[in-house]
């Protein structure tokens, strides 16, 4: 499946360093740390439903973003956080700019029981962390 009209999306993920309080443990490091990046091939983040909620004093349009993986294997796991765009700094070796999206589960690529075809898997994004 091509995307000739796609743009860049790439996986971000903290390193694991030494939790202070327990130093048998790993826990994700900060995101002002060094990054582990990963340019997702054949992906793309939609909008994947839209919901109009009101009340007495306000009208307003909630729209959820996912990420579109045609390779159901791809290494994407909850505590990432995905780039929409943005651009690579070759000096520094960090990306900036974009839409940043985090991922706060990862669900199972269904595939089909009859044919074993496993179309995408759509992962759900969040505008913030947790």
């Amino acid at each position: 499946m091509e995307f000739p009209f796609g743009e860049t999306v790439v996986r971000e993920r903290r390193q694991m360093v030494t939790d202070p309080y327990d130093p048998g443990t790993q826990v994700p490091g900060s995101w002002g740390d060094p990054l582990s990046y990963l340019v997702l091939e054949q992906a793309f983040v939609a909008s994947s439903s839209s919901t109009a909620p009101t009340n007495a004093t306000r009208a307003q349009i909630l729209t959820e973003k996912s990420l579109y993986l045609t390779e159901p294997s791809a290494d994407v796991q909850p505590g990432d956080r995905i780039r929409r765009g943005g651009t690579f700094d070759e000096d520094t070796q960090t990306w900036s700019g974009g839409e940043v999206l985090y991922v706060n589960v990862r669900p199972a690529a269904d595939t089909n029981p009859f044919t074993g075809w496993q179309p995408v898997v759509e992962i759900p994004l969040d505008l913030s962390e947790g």
